[in-house]
C-alpha cells in the first residue's frame, strides 16, 4: 500500500526590511541628503547636522527613537520658530 502525498504548503517568503535613512533634506539650504545624524544613546541625544550651511539641532531621544524622529523633530522646531 502507497502513503498519500501531503499537501503541505511552501513557506511564506520573507519581505525584504529596507534600512531607514541616515541623510536627510535640509530645511534651510534645500540641498538633497546633506543632513546626517548621529545618535548617542548612552547621553539620550539626537544630532543632525547640515554638511552645507552649517544648521545644526539637537534632541532628547529614547531607546525607540530613529533618525527618521530627530530630524522630524529638526522640521517641528522650525515651523514653530517661523510661526512665532
Amino acid at each position: 500500500m502507497g502513503k498519500r502525498k501531503s499537501k503541505r504548503k511552501p513557506p511564506p517568503k520573507m519581505k525584504s526590511v529596507m534600512p531607514l535613512d541616515t541623510q536627510f533634506n535640509c530645511p534651510f539650504c534645500n540641498h538633497e541628503r546633506v543632513c546626517e545624524v548621529k545618535m548617542d544613546r548612552e547621553k539620550n541625544i539626537g544630532y543632525i547636522s547640515c554638511r552645507v550651511c552649517l544648521e545644526d539641532f539637537q534632541t532628547v531621544i529614547n531607546y525607540l527613537s530613529e533618525p527618521i524622529d530627530v530630524y522630524s523633530d529638526w522640521v517641528d522646531a522650525c515651523e514653530t520658530a517661523n510661526a512665532t
